[in-house]
Protein backbone atom coordinates (compact mmCIF):
# COMPACT_ATOMS: atom_id res chain seq x y z
CA UNK A 1 0.00 0.00 0.00
CA UNK A 2 1.81 3.42 -0.88
CA UNK A 3 2.27 5.91 1.52
CA UNK A 4 0.89 9.15 0.18
CA UNK A 5 0.70 13.20 0.93
CA UNK A 6 -2.41 14.74 1.49
CA UNK A 7 -1.24 17.33 -1.29
CA UNK A 8 -1.24 14.53 -3.78
CA UNK A 9 -4.75 12.87 -2.66
CA UNK A 10 -6.68 13.86 -5.81
CA UNK A 11 -4.68 11.80 -8.01
CA UNK A 12 -5.61 8.24 -5.72
CA UNK A 13 -9.38 8.60 -5.75
CA UNK A 14 -11.49 5.49 -5.44
CA UNK A 15 -7.58 3.88 -4.28
CA UNK A 16 -6.53 2.53 -0.88
CA UNK A 17 -3.51 4.73 0.76
CA UNK A 18 -1.60 5.12 4.23
CA UNK A 19 -1.26 8.51 5.28
CA UNK A 20 0.81 9.30 8.49
CA UNK A 21 0.11 12.88 10.46
CA UNK A 22 -1.35 14.65 13.63
CA UNK A 23 -4.53 15.03 14.72
CA UNK A 24 -5.76 18.35 14.16
CA UNK A 25 -9.65 17.72 15.40
CA UNK A 26 -12.04 14.68 15.89
CA UNK A 27 -15.34 14.31 17.02
CA UNK A 28 -17.89 11.80 17.25
CA UNK A 29 -21.91 11.10 16.19
CA UNK A 30 -21.70 7.62 18.32
CA UNK A 31 -21.29 5.39 15.38
CA UNK A 32 -18.78 7.11 13.09
CA UNK A 33 -15.59 9.11 13.91
CA UNK A 34 -14.81 11.99 11.81
CA UNK A 35 -10.89 12.95 12.00
CA UNK A 36 -9.32 16.07 10.96
CA UNK A 37 -5.35 15.28 10.10
CA UNK A 38 -2.99 17.71 9.11
CA UNK A 39 0.43 15.66 7.97
CA UNK A 40 2.16 18.72 7.04
CA UNK A 41 1.40 19.33 3.34
CA UNK A 42 -2.58 19.68 4.02
CA UNK A 43 -5.46 18.79 5.76
CA UNK A 44 -8.14 15.92 5.08
CA UNK A 45 -11.02 14.78 6.93
CA UNK A 46 -10.63 10.61 7.60
CA UNK A 47 -14.07 8.79 8.53
CA UNK A 48 -14.15 5.64 10.39
CA UNK A 49 -17.20 4.00 11.20
CA UNK A 50 -17.47 1.48 13.52
CA UNK A 51 -19.15 -1.23 11.56
CA UNK A 52 -16.43 -0.40 8.76
CA UNK A 53 -13.29 -1.16 11.47
CA UNK A 54 -12.01 -3.41 13.86
CA UNK A 55 -12.09 -3.46 17.38
CA UNK A 56 -8.40 -2.21 17.69
CA UNK A 57 -9.17 0.71 15.51
CA UNK A 58 -12.47 1.53 17.12
CA UNK A 59 -10.82 1.59 20.38
CA UNK A 60 -7.80 3.26 19.48
CA UNK A 61 -10.24 6.48 17.95
CA UNK A 62 -11.86 6.59 21.18
CA UNK A 63 -8.43 7.04 22.68
CA UNK A 64 -7.32 9.91 20.58
CA UNK A 65 -6.73 13.50 21.76
CA UNK A 66 -5.51 16.79 19.47
CA UNK A 67 -2.18 16.50 18.31
CA UNK A 68 -1.69 12.49 18.90
CA UNK A 69 0.30 10.90 16.02
CA UNK A 70 -1.00 8.58 13.69
CA UNK A 71 -1.21 6.27 10.90
CA UNK A 72 -3.76 4.58 9.13
CA UNK A 73 -5.33 3.37 5.89
CA UNK A 74 -8.22 3.71 3.77
CA UNK A 75 -9.69 4.38 0.35
CA UNK A 76 -9.70 8.20 -1.42
CA UNK A 77 -13.09 9.23 -2.09
CA UNK A 78 -14.66 12.55 -3.81
CA UNK A 79 -17.39 15.12 -2.90
CA UNK A 80 -19.84 14.61 -5.35
CA UNK A 81 -20.05 18.40 -5.65
CA UNK A 82 -17.16 19.76 -4.38
CA UNK A 83 -13.62 20.29 -4.96
CA UNK A 84 -13.22 18.09 -1.50
CA UNK A 85 -11.75 14.75 -0.93
CA UNK A 86 -12.13 12.62 2.16
CA UNK A 87 -10.82 9.04 3.82
CA UNK A 88 -13.07 6.23 4.47
CA UNK A 89 -10.90 4.68 7.34
CA UNK A 90 -9.98 0.51 7.12
CA UNK A 91 -7.06 0.83 9.69
CA UNK A 92 -5.85 3.22 12.30
CA UNK A 93 -2.54 3.51 14.74
CA UNK A 94 -1.54 5.11 17.30
CA UNK A 95 2.26 6.74 17.59
CA UNK A 96 1.58 8.64 20.05
CA UNK A 97 -1.04 9.97 22.61
CA UNK A 98 -0.64 13.69 23.15
CA UNK A 99 -0.84 15.34 26.26
CA UNK A 100 -3.47 17.82 27.18
CA UNK A 101 -2.96 20.18 24.43
CA UNK A 102 -2.81 24.05 25.58
CA UNK A 103 -4.19 25.09 22.49
CA UNK A 104 -7.52 24.56 22.99
CA UNK A 105 -10.28 25.33 20.25
CA UNK A 106 -11.43 28.47 21.49
CA UNK A 107 -10.36 32.13 21.18
CA UNK A 108 -6.57 33.27 22.59
CA UNK A 109 -5.11 36.26 22.94
CA UNK A 110 -1.95 37.06 20.60
CA UNK A 111 0.52 37.68 23.51
CA UNK A 112 -0.36 33.90 24.34
CA UNK A 113 -0.03 32.14 20.98
CA UNK A 114 2.99 33.75 20.56
CA UNK A 115 4.46 32.54 24.32
CA UNK A 116 3.31 29.09 22.39
CA UNK A 117 4.77 30.17 19.09
CA UNK A 118 6.57 26.23 19.00
CA UNK A 119 3.19 24.86 19.21
CA UNK A 120 0.84 27.57 17.22
CA UNK A 121 2.88 26.93 14.25
CA UNK A 122 0.47 23.74 13.68
CA UNK A 123 -2.41 25.70 13.14
CA UNK A 124 -3.94 26.25 9.78
CA UNK A 125 -3.38 30.35 10.21
CA UNK A 126 0.41 30.30 10.66
CA UNK A 127 0.91 27.33 8.17
CA UNK A 128 -0.60 29.24 5.39
CA UNK A 129 1.82 32.16 5.84
CA UNK A 130 4.61 29.98 6.42
CA UNK A 131 3.65 28.21 3.20
CA UNK A 132 3.48 31.43 1.08
CA UNK A 133 6.60 32.52 2.65
CA UNK A 134 8.42 29.79 1.26
CA UNK A 135 6.48 29.99 -2.07
CA UNK A 136 7.92 33.61 -2.93
CA UNK A 137 11.46 32.21 -1.17
CA UNK A 138 11.41 30.58 -4.00
CA UNK A 139 9.84 33.03 -6.20
CA UNK A 140 13.06 34.68 -5.82
CA UNK A 141 15.22 32.76 -6.09
CA UNK A 142 14.06 30.91 -9.57
CA UNK A 143 13.95 34.16 -11.03
CA UNK A 144 17.19 35.66 -10.22
CA UNK A 145 18.41 32.18 -11.67
CA UNK A 146 16.66 32.91 -14.66
CA UNK A 147 17.93 35.91 -15.11
CA UNK A 148 22.03 35.55 -15.02
CA UNK A 149 22.39 36.72 -11.24
CA UNK A 150 24.72 34.49 -8.95
CA UNK A 151 24.07 33.76 -5.10
CA UNK A 152 26.53 35.28 -3.43
CA UNK A 153 26.58 34.48 0.28
CA UNK A 154 27.52 37.68 2.66
CA UNK A 155 29.11 37.58 6.01
CA UNK A 156 26.17 38.07 8.79
CA UNK A 157 29.74 39.16 11.15
CA UNK A 158 30.71 42.60 9.24
CA UNK A 159 33.38 45.30 10.73
CA UNK A 160 31.36 48.04 9.37
CA UNK A 161 28.53 49.84 9.19
CA UNK A 162 26.06 49.54 6.07
CA UNK A 163 24.23 52.89 6.92
CA UNK A 164 23.45 54.02 10.90
CA UNK A 165 25.65 52.02 13.74
CA UNK A 166 22.89 53.13 16.14
CA UNK A 167 20.73 50.54 14.89
CA UNK A 168 23.29 48.03 14.72
CA UNK A 169 23.86 44.94 17.10
CA UNK A 170 27.48 44.57 18.54
CA UNK A 171 29.61 41.34 19.77
CA UNK A 172 33.26 41.06 21.18
CA UNK A 173 34.94 39.20 18.61
CA UNK A 174 38.10 37.11 20.05
CA UNK A 175 40.92 39.95 20.70
CA UNK A 176 40.35 41.65 17.26
CA UNK A 177 37.66 44.30 19.08
CA UNK A 178 34.21 45.01 17.82
CA UNK A 179 32.27 43.27 14.98
CA UNK A 180 28.94 43.78 14.40
CA UNK A 181 25.75 41.64 12.89
CA UNK A 182 24.87 42.33 9.47
CA UNK A 183 22.12 45.08 8.63
CA UNK A 184 22.68 44.47 5.05
CA UNK A 185 25.16 42.47 2.38
CA UNK A 186 24.89 45.41 0.22
CA UNK A 187 28.61 46.64 0.41
CA UNK A 188 29.81 42.81 -0.15
CA UNK A 189 27.55 42.08 -3.02
CA UNK A 190 29.21 45.53 -4.89
CA UNK A 191 32.54 43.90 -4.63
CA UNK A 192 30.74 40.48 -6.13
CA UNK A 193 29.59 42.51 -8.99
CA UNK A 194 33.00 43.03 -10.21
CA UNK A 195 33.37 39.41 -10.29
CA UNK A 196 30.39 37.73 -11.47
CA UNK A 197 28.06 41.11 -12.85
CA UNK A 198 24.89 40.41 -11.10
CA UNK A 199 24.57 38.43 -7.59
CA UNK A 200 22.33 38.48 -5.19
CA UNK A 201 22.56 37.03 -1.95
CA UNK A 202 19.54 35.86 0.86
CA UNK A 203 20.03 35.88 4.48
CA UNK A 204 18.96 36.89 8.28
CA UNK A 205 19.71 40.92 9.27
CA UNK A 206 19.46 42.43 12.05
CA UNK A 207 18.22 46.34 12.86
CA UNK A 208 18.70 46.94 16.96
CA UNK A 209 16.00 50.27 16.53
CA UNK A 210 14.23 50.03 19.65
CA UNK A 211 10.68 50.33 18.16
CA UNK A 212 7.47 48.35 18.88
CA UNK A 213 5.48 49.21 16.29
CA UNK A 214 3.48 46.18 13.86
CA UNK A 215 6.14 47.39 10.92
CA UNK A 216 9.70 46.52 12.67
CA UNK A 217 11.34 43.22 13.50
CA UNK A 218 14.68 42.84 15.23
CA UNK A 219 15.86 39.64 13.06
CA UNK A 220 14.01 39.43 9.79
CA UNK A 221 15.18 38.27 6.08
CA UNK A 222 16.77 40.35 3.58
CA UNK A 223 17.33 39.84 -0.12
CA UNK A 224 20.08 41.92 -1.23
CA UNK A 225 20.62 42.20 -5.29
CA UNK A 226 23.65 44.13 -7.27
CA UNK A 227 23.74 45.03 -10.90
CA UNK A 228 27.08 46.18 -13.14
CA UNK A 229 26.22 48.60 -15.89
CA UNK A 230 22.94 49.25 -14.28
CA UNK A 231 20.89 52.55 -13.78
CA UNK A 232 18.42 53.52 -11.55
CA UNK A 233 15.79 52.70 -14.31
CA UNK A 234 16.82 49.37 -15.08
CA UNK A 235 17.13 48.59 -11.78
CA UNK A 236 13.61 49.30 -11.21
CA UNK A 237 12.63 47.32 -14.28
CA UNK A 238 13.86 44.47 -12.48
CA UNK A 239 12.24 45.18 -9.51
CA UNK A 240 8.93 45.19 -11.19
CA UNK A 241 9.39 41.75 -12.75
CA UNK A 242 10.66 40.30 -9.90
CA UNK A 243 7.37 41.70 -8.19
CA UNK A 244 5.23 40.36 -10.48
CA UNK A 245 7.07 37.06 -10.57
CA UNK A 246 6.10 36.72 -6.84
CA UNK A 247 2.55 37.77 -7.11
CA UNK A 248 2.05 35.48 -9.87
CA UNK A 249 3.62 32.42 -8.39
CA UNK A 250 1.56 32.93 -5.02
CA UNK A 251 -2.05 33.20 -6.95
CA UNK A 252 -1.33 29.90 -8.87
CA UNK A 253 0.73 28.37 -5.92
CA UNK A 254 -1.28 29.07 -3.12
CA UNK A 255 -4.59 29.24 -3.71
CA UNK A 256 -5.39 27.26 -0.51
CA UNK A 257 -3.05 28.61 1.57
CA UNK A 258 -4.89 32.41 0.41
CA UNK A 259 -8.63 30.90 1.08
CA UNK A 260 -7.27 29.97 4.15
CA UNK A 261 -6.30 33.28 5.61
CA UNK A 262 -9.69 34.35 3.46
CA UNK A 263 -7.34 36.87 1.71
CA UNK A 264 -8.93 39.05 -1.09
CA UNK A 265 -6.57 38.75 -3.87
CA UNK A 266 -8.81 40.99 -6.09
CA UNK A 267 -6.11 43.52 -6.03
CA UNK A 268 -3.26 41.45 -6.61
CA UNK A 269 -5.03 40.05 -9.71
CA UNK A 270 -5.04 43.34 -10.81
CA UNK A 271 -1.44 44.33 -10.09
CA UNK A 272 0.24 41.68 -11.88
CA UNK A 273 -1.33 43.31 -15.33
CA UNK A 274 -0.62 47.18 -14.58
CA UNK A 275 2.70 48.54 -15.04
CA UNK A 276 3.70 50.25 -11.68
CA UNK A 277 4.00 54.07 -11.45
CA UNK A 278 7.28 55.85 -10.82
CA UNK A 279 7.18 59.58 -9.36
CA UNK A 280 9.78 61.76 -8.15
CA UNK A 281 9.64 62.51 -4.50
CA UNK A 282 8.98 66.08 -4.57
CA UNK A 283 6.30 65.24 -6.80
CA UNK A 284 4.60 62.70 -4.22
CA UNK A 285 4.76 65.19 -1.27
CA UNK A 286 3.37 67.74 -3.19
CA UNK A 287 0.25 65.23 -4.57
CA UNK A 288 0.02 64.58 -0.50
CA UNK A 289 0.24 68.31 0.72
CA UNK A 290 -3.17 68.77 -2.48
CA UNK A 291 -4.73 66.12 -0.25
CA UNK A 292 -5.00 67.71 2.60
CA UNK A 293 -1.55 66.36 4.68
CA UNK A 294 1.21 68.57 6.13
CA UNK A 295 4.16 67.40 4.70
CA UNK A 296 7.75 67.72 4.64
CA UNK A 297 9.61 68.21 1.48
CA UNK A 298 13.03 67.36 2.45
CA UNK A 299 12.38 64.45 4.72
CA UNK A 300 11.70 60.84 3.92
CA UNK A 301 8.20 59.71 3.51
CA UNK A 302 6.31 59.06 6.88
CA UNK A 303 4.15 55.79 7.47
CA UNK A 304 0.99 58.11 7.12
CA UNK A 305 2.50 59.13 3.47
CA UNK A 306 2.86 55.76 2.82
CA UNK A 307 -0.17 54.54 3.59
CA UNK A 308 -1.78 57.18 1.76
CA UNK A 309 0.15 56.63 -1.55
CA UNK A 310 -0.65 52.96 -1.23
CA UNK A 311 -4.51 54.06 -0.72
CA UNK A 312 -4.32 56.52 -3.65
CA UNK A 313 -2.78 54.58 -6.30
CA UNK A 314 -4.14 51.26 -5.48
CA UNK A 315 -0.67 49.75 -7.22
CA UNK A 316 2.86 49.74 -6.40
CA UNK A 317 4.68 53.15 -6.55
CA UNK A 318 8.55 53.48 -7.57
CA UNK A 319 8.78 57.04 -4.96
CA UNK A 320 12.66 58.32 -6.74
CA UNK A 321 15.06 60.66 -5.97
CA UNK A 322 14.76 61.47 -1.63
CA UNK A 323 16.72 63.80 -0.33
CA UNK A 324 20.14 63.06 -0.09
CA UNK A 325 20.55 64.31 3.22
CA UNK A 326 18.00 61.71 4.73
CA UNK A 327 19.88 58.49 2.79
CA UNK A 328 23.03 56.49 2.58
CA UNK A 329 26.65 57.87 1.99
CA UNK A 330 26.63 55.26 -0.74
CA UNK A 331 24.24 56.41 -2.89
CA UNK A 332 24.80 58.65 -6.08
CA UNK A 333 23.48 61.96 -5.74
CA UNK A 334 22.73 65.05 -8.18
CA UNK A 335 21.13 68.66 -7.23
CA UNK A 336 17.73 69.20 -8.52
CA UNK A 337 16.36 72.67 -10.29
CA UNK A 338 15.29 73.64 -7.06
CA UNK A 339 18.56 73.49 -5.64
CA UNK A 340 18.31 70.55 -3.65
CA UNK A 341 20.73 67.46 -3.33
CA UNK A 342 18.96 64.33 -4.36
CA UNK A 343 19.71 60.46 -4.23
CA UNK A 344 19.45 58.78 -7.37
CA UNK A 345 17.22 55.99 -5.31
CA UNK A 346 13.83 54.09 -5.19
CA UNK A 347 11.66 53.06 -2.49
CA UNK A 348 8.86 50.74 -3.51
CA UNK A 349 5.83 51.63 -2.13
CA UNK A 350 3.07 48.78 -2.10
CA UNK A 351 -0.79 49.41 -1.33
CA UNK A 352 -2.85 47.81 1.02
CA UNK A 353 -0.84 49.35 4.04
CA UNK A 354 2.26 47.16 3.19
CA UNK A 355 4.21 50.51 2.80
CA UNK A 356 7.93 50.22 1.45
CA UNK A 357 8.74 46.75 0.14
CA UNK A 358 11.86 47.20 -1.44
CA UNK A 359 14.68 49.98 -1.11
CA UNK A 360 17.42 50.38 -3.80
CA UNK A 361 19.77 53.33 -5.51
CA UNK A 362 22.20 53.75 -7.70
CA UNK A 363 25.17 53.63 -6.20
CA UNK A 364 28.15 56.05 -6.36
CA UNK A 365 30.27 54.49 -9.06
CA UNK A 366 33.04 57.53 -8.34
CA UNK A 367 36.15 56.73 -5.95
CA UNK A 368 36.72 60.84 -5.02
CA UNK A 369 32.77 61.63 -4.67
CA UNK A 370 32.90 58.52 -2.58
CA UNK A 371 36.07 59.25 -0.61
CA UNK A 372 34.65 63.18 -0.34
CA UNK A 373 31.22 61.65 1.14
CA UNK A 374 32.81 59.45 3.54
CA UNK A 375 34.87 62.75 5.13
CA UNK A 376 32.03 64.54 5.39
CA UNK A 377 29.68 62.21 7.29
CA UNK A 378 32.90 61.62 9.69
CA UNK A 379 33.40 58.15 9.05
CA UNK A 380 36.68 56.10 9.50
CA UNK A 381 38.42 55.53 6.29
CA UNK A 382 40.13 52.37 7.14
CA UNK A 383 37.13 50.57 8.17
CA UNK A 384 35.73 51.59 4.53
CA UNK A 385 39.27 51.07 2.45
CA UNK A 386 38.43 47.89 1.37
CA UNK A 387 34.99 49.52 -0.10
CA UNK A 388 36.68 52.19 -1.53
CA UNK A 389 38.86 49.77 -3.66
CA UNK A 390 35.99 48.83 -5.75
CA UNK A 391 36.02 51.94 -7.23
CA UNK A 392 39.82 52.21 -7.41
CA UNK A 393 40.20 49.16 -10.54
CA UNK A 394 37.63 49.10 -12.85
CA UNK A 395 34.62 51.02 -11.53
CA UNK A 396 31.49 50.77 -13.10
CA UNK A 397 27.86 52.48 -13.08
CA UNK A 398 25.68 50.07 -10.94
CA UNK A 399 22.77 49.48 -8.91
CA UNK A 400 20.99 47.69 -6.46
CA UNK A 401 17.77 46.85 -4.07
CA UNK A 402 16.87 45.07 -1.25
CA UNK A 403 13.79 43.13 -0.37
CA UNK A 404 12.18 42.16 2.94
CA UNK A 405 11.01 38.93 2.80
CA UNK A 406 8.77 39.98 5.90
CA UNK A 407 7.35 42.51 4.61
CA UNK A 408 6.15 41.26 1.33
CA UNK A 409 4.59 38.43 2.99
CA UNK A 410 2.09 40.63 5.10
CA UNK A 411 1.08 42.19 2.20
CA UNK A 412 0.62 39.14 0.05
CA UNK A 413 -1.10 37.22 3.23
CA UNK A 414 -3.01 40.00 4.42
CA UNK A 415 -1.74 39.42 8.05
CA UNK A 416 -1.89 42.60 10.55
CA UNK A 417 1.49 42.27 12.24
CA UNK A 418 5.00 41.66 10.78
CA UNK A 419 5.81 39.62 13.93
CA UNK A 420 2.78 36.83 12.09
CA UNK A 421 5.37 36.45 9.11
CA UNK A 422 8.51 34.96 10.25
CA UNK A 423 8.33 31.45 12.22
CA UNK A 424 9.81 32.71 15.43
CA UNK A 425 10.05 36.37 15.43
CA UNK A 426 12.29 38.90 17.48
CA UNK A 427 11.27 42.09 18.63
CA UNK A 428 12.04 44.75 21.29
CA UNK A 429 9.99 42.75 23.74
CA UNK A 430 10.43 39.20 22.54
CA UNK A 431 13.21 36.76 22.02
CA UNK A 432 11.09 33.22 22.82
CA UNK A 433 10.76 31.18 22.39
Amino acid sequence: MQKILVSKIKDFIDKEIALQGWVLNFRSSGQIYFIQLRDGSGFIQCVVSKNEVNEETWNNCNNLTLESSIELSGVVTKHPKKDEYEIQVKDLKILQIADDYPIAKKEHGPEFLFDKRDLYLRSKTPWAIMRIRDSIFRSITNYFAENDFIRFDTPILQPTSCEDTTELFSIKYYDEGKMYLTQSGQLYLEAGIMSFGRAYDFGPVFRAEKSKTRNHLSEFWMMDAEMAFCDSQQSENIQEALIKRILKDALENCKIELEILERDITLLQEIVKKPFIRMKHYDVKKLLEEKGMKVDYEDDLTTEEETAIGDIFKIPVFVEDYPFKVKAFYMKKYTDERGMERAVNTDLIAPEEAREIIGGSQREESYEKLLEELKKRKYKLEDYEWYLNIRKYGSVPHSGFGVGLERVVRWITGVHHIRETIPFPRTLNRFKP
